[in-house]
């Protein structure tokens, strides 16, 4: 299973939200870009990046950002937040970005989704963030009447690279992932599915590996020093 080391940026900070709550931010580094060099330097060979502020504002308003985190790290990145244009995609592709998570869009506008996966096949990735087994858009500060379920039944003909699972509720909150949750749309997916939430320790990411997920994202226990990045490579079998 693929760790994906997360990175995610507001006001050009390194942060933790709990549950997508702007209001509950936690700041873990000044220099983002440092930060991706030592999760590098641990061992890290992929990383995740979201730009917060891209979510909520719906453009990409860290891109100039993004683009020195992966010039540092020298490793796959993929990014998330304010990608809601092909325009916005290609331009990260150029910088090197080598996939795009795409959440918002895929509801709201699901042709350009189809356009974006058709002209960057294998790079686009669909970003589910449920609450409650719906889809959250904007930044998450919306719920839609869509389900997840749903959701990647009616994309699962496009050329995607994975689908990237959050449940909101335990995302930052370090009390275990939501497995049923996950469990249920490994099993819809077509595409490889990335979880993302709640993940607090190596016995975490051993249950998400063996419910079958292809990758899993780590934020806040890699911060808060209660999981090492050696420990959560060798249990997502990469160590």
């Amino acid at each position: 299973m693929e760790l994906w080391p997360a990175i995610d940026l507001r006001g050009g900070r390194c942060v933790r939200l709990r549950q997508g709550d702007y209001a509950r931010e936690t700041v873990f580094d000044a220099d983002p870009v440092d930060v991706a060099r030592r999760f590098v330097a641990a061992g890290a060979r992929r990383l995740h990046v979201v730009d917060l502020d891209g979510a909520r504002e719906g453009t990409a308003v860290q891109a100039e950002l993004v683009a020195r985190i992966a010039a540092a790290a020298d490793v796959p990145v993929q990014v998330g937040g304010g990608i809601r244009t092909l325009e916005t995609a290609r331009h990260y592709a150029v910088l090197g970005i080598e996939r795009l998570v795409v959440g918002s869009v895929a509801v709201e506008q699901p042709d350009l989704l189809g356009t974006l996966a058709a002209a960057l096949p294998g790079r686009i990735v669909l970003g589910l963030d449920a609450r409650d087994g719906f889809v959250a858009v904007r930044g998450w500060r919306e719920t839609s009447g869509v389900a997840a379920r749903d959701l990647v039944g009616r994309h699962a003909d496009l050329p995607l690279a994975a689908v990237v699972y959050t449940d909101i509720a335990t995302d930052g909150m370090l009390t275990g992932p939501n497995l049923p949750a996950l469990a249920e749309l490994v099993a819809a997916c077509r595409h490889p599915v990335v979880a993302s939430g709640g993940i607090a320790s190596a016995a975490d990411l051993r249950d998400v590996a063996r419910i079958g997920a292809a990758g899993c994202i780590v934020g806040r226990a890699l911060y808060d020093g209660g999981l090492s990045l050696a420990a959560a490579s060798e249990a997502a079998g990469e160590g």
